[in-house]
């Protein structure tokens, strides 16, 4: 498709303890262009505050195969051997891109390809820490999940660390607000180069 036309997609991913959810929020508020963000589909329950359509579409595993079968993902997997399925709504790049807006996708190493291949143009961003180290500290200073969880996760970051020359720009979240300037310094470089 035609990145003129208005099909502008922004894929931020990196391992569980990066920090992306609030690098996310911090970006949806001061980004140099309109992001909208994509709100994914999951099969898992939803968690204490968590608004339906808000922060995911949750769907029963039946609604989840049922829009599988008619082609409604642009991408899909099933996340950290959990049993739940997690994706992106093509819905949801559509109501970006009718806002006139850049789609916002936070998904995984594995959903970023699959967009990729769709999209070329993409701009992919991975967030890392600045070593395992810390990495293995945040997670464990979220204090939200058990030792298995913890080793799973650790097993899945060094797996995607390894797939992150694959992403067109690779940012260090060591400090926050640096990370964000960087990442705004991104998408003002993107954002002209495609109304060159």
């Amino acid at each position: 498709m035609n990145q003129k036309s208005g099909h502008r997609i922004v894929v931020l991913s990196g391992p569980s303890g990066s920090g992306k959810t609030t690098l996310v929020r911090r970006l949806i508020e001061c980004a140099p262009v309109r992001l909208i963000k994509s709100v994914s589909a999951t099969t898992r329950p939803p968690r204490p505050g968590e608004i339906h359509g808000d922060d995911y579409w949750f769907l029963s595993p039946e609604e989840f195969r049922q829009r599988l079968s008619e082609d409604k993902f642009i991408e899909h997997a099933e996340v950290f051997a959990s049993g739940f399925l997690y994706g992106t709504l093509w819905s949801e790049l559509d109501r970006a891109w009718e806002q006139a807006g850049w789609a916002f996708l936070e998904i995984d190493v594995q959903g970023a390809l699959k967009v990729v291949q769709q999209y070329p143009d993409a701009v992919t961003i991975f967030v890392r820490t600045p070593s395992s180290q810390e990495f293995e500290r945040r997670l464990r200073a979220r204090g939200t999940e058990s030792e298995e969880v913890i080793q799973r996760r650790l097993a899945t970051a060094a797996t995607e660390l390894q797939l992150a020359d694959r992403y067109k720009y690779v940012v260090v979240n060591d400090q926050l607000e640096t990370a964000v300037s960087e990442i705004c310094a991104i998408l003002k470089a993107e954002e002209m180069a495609r109304n060159a």
